[in-house]
């Protein structure tokens, strides 16, 4: 037996003995699906998800709309009528309009712990200043502040979409959604000629566009008897005319500046997709999904939708508000299990997969990556141990004895998967929302898709990885 070998690597001899290596390889998972069809028809639902919601109140109108198709009851409207919650029983909580909480009660106890998929629904983006409309050389602009982490150069020299409420002093909510069908204008911020650029190519990426140079062009005719700012009084007159908003009712708006135009098929095998706020909504939507498909568990399942990861989670709608623990309370009330102590332990049992993306391998830019510990395309659903950057700072650091069960349950489900760093140790890195619900000494561990132009206004993902995360969202839930 001393000159035993294998081509493959596989065997080795120790000791006259064959012994079996498994080696960590992923294999693309595409190459599972001889029948692609439910991979492409669960993406067309992503697709029309990702072309309608594009600001985080978007996102949770859809999914209370579909929820509600699914049998989904409001909490609210729960504890009303004052009734009692029971195994099977579904529910969601709405926070403000741009959060949200969805519960399948499951056979046992609540205190025993929770089965929690946590994503986020806010992307980066321009938010409007709460006094953005203004003229100037005879042309009206909107005065922005871009909101999460971006390449400022990438924003410009786009179709723009405007989208968000305005809410006017009586209370009145109009909702404004202007570029996005085929017969509305688009708008967008200029760039300076290449003619003219010679400067400005010799500045750093950080300062080749400024952040106070982030102004949306909406206009360039002036309002017939006008003599001063006769273009910006005419964009108000249009306002006026089709929304009934007055300029002083900016101060009580939140209108968002994002790309213009539809989730695409991208790739000539149409492999992928390209939309716009896939980070997080590639991982929201599964994991709304998965919940929506659980008809009965074991343990409670929740689906978590978030808003403000993008600055810190702060805030009333971000993780770091009270609501999901209010929200948990409220649930083990109506089922007849509330107290101070059940909540803590209700927390403390849980399990959960911080729904989040991760940095798919570019081809172009190889030297961000280390090879053995990244994620690529096709791949499958993404777990990431711990985020942060450079030593771990600001990491959920997950423990084996967890990512053990959840391995143990993907391999069971046939579930594709693989494990990534955000990157080179030194090179830069992110977080997630995985550490707060951490605090409450639950397992957690962040999972989701990998996708390229991360913080772009157009990512790009994999279209069997979305479904992989899908299916393993729903593993999680019914299975761990």
């Amino acid at each position: 037996m001393a000159g035993c070998n294998s081509n493959e690597g596989v065997v080795s001899c120790r000791k006259n003995k064959m012994i079996e290596v498994k080696r960590m390889k992923t294999e693309n998972a595409w190459k599972k699906y001889a029948d692609k069809k439910p991979v492409f028809d669960f993406c067309e639902g992503y697709k029309e998800f990702m072309s309608l919601c594009k600001t985080e109140r978007e996102c949770t109108d859809e999914i209370i709309k579909q929820a509600k198709k699914a049998g989904f009851k409001n909490l609210d409207t729960v504890i009303e009528k004052g009734e009692t919650l029971k195994k099977g029983d579904k529910v969601y909580a709405n926070n403000m309009g741009k959060a949200l909480a969805l519960f399948v009660i499951g056979e046992k106890p609540i205190q025993e712990g929770m089965r929690i998929l946590g994503a986020h629904i806010d992307s980066p983006r321009l938010d409007l200043k709460q006094n953005p409309l203004y003229e100037e050389a005879e042309q009206a602009l909107l005065d922005t502040h871009y909101y999460g982490g971006v390449k400022k150069y990438q924003w410009v020299t786009l179709p723009m979409a405007l989208h968000g409420v305005v809410v006017k002093e009586d209370g009145t909510k109009v909702n404004v959604v202007i570029g996005e069908s085929k017969d509305d204008p688009v708008v967008g911020i200029s760039d300076l000629l290449i003619h003219l650029s010679a400067k400005q190519m010799q500045k750093k990426a950080t300062e080749v566009i400024e952040g106070e140079n982030l102004n949306v062009l909406v206009g360039s005719i002036p309002l017939e008897g006008e003599e001063t700012e006769g273009v910006k009084e005419n964009i108000l007159s249009i306002l006026k005319e089709k929304y009934e908003i007055e300029e002083k009712d900016f101060v009580s708006a939140e209108l968002e500046v994002v790309p213009a135009g539809e989730a695409r098929d991208f790739g000539l095998d149409r492999s992928m997709i390209m939309a716009y706020g896939q980070d997080d909504r590639v991982c929201a939507y599964p994991s709304y999904k998965a919940i929506e498909a659980v008809t009965e568990a074991e343990y409670t399942s929740v689906c978590l939708l978030v808003d403000k990861e993008e600055i810190g989670s702060v805030g009333a709608t971000g993780m770091h508000s009270r609501f999901f623990e209010n929200t948990v309370a409220e649930v083990m009330n109506a089922c007849g299990t509330y107290s101070e102590l059940l909540v803590r332990r209700a927390l403390k049992n849980s399990c959960m997969l911080s729904s989040d993306v991760s940095a798919g391998f570019d081809p172009n830019y190889p030297e961000v990556m280390e090879k053995n510990n990244c994620a690529f395309l096709g791949h499958g659903l993404t777990f990431n141990k711990y985020t942060g950057s450079r030593g771990k700072s600001g990491s959920n650091d997950a423990n084996p004895e967890y990512i053990a069960r959840l391995r143990r349950v993907m391999d069971e489900q046939n579930v594709s998967f693989q494990t990534a760093e955000l990157g080179k140790v030194d090179v830069g890195g992110g977080g997630t929302i995985a550490y707060i619900l951490a605090a409450y000494d639950m397992d957690v561990i962040d999972s989701g898709v990998a996708v390229l132009n991360m913080h772009a206004p157009w990512e790009i993902a994999s279209k069997v990885d979305i479904y992989e995360a899908y299916k393993g969202y729903q593993a999680f839930l019914t299975n761990l």
